[in-house]
């Protein structure tokens, strides 16, 4: 819902990502607890790496994007094809 309600902001979107990820992860922990097998924690872990990675990229673009353009608007990332 997250990333078609909230289309104008950019950091919304990135949250909405983010808690998708937590919530993927939240079941794949209560499964692995329930079936009391590791793997979904192990995949849980990989998958909170990846998230991190992701953010990191995310807001460094758009410090970067900032600082070039003055403002990070969804309408203004037209401009990064050019």
């Amino acid at each position: 819902m997250g990333l078609f309600v909230l289309r104008q902001h950019i950091i919304l979107i990135l949250i909405s990502m983010e808690l998708m990820l937590l919530a993927i992860n939240l079941i794949f922990v209560i499964y692995s607890i329930y079936y009391n097998d590791i793997l979904g924690q192990i995949f849980s872990f990989f998958i909170l790496i990846i998230a991190a990675a992701e953010s990191a990229l995310g807001l460094a673009i758009l410090v970067v994007y900032y600082r070039v353009r003055g403002g990070i608007a969804v309408s203004l990332l037209t401009l990064l094809k050019s």
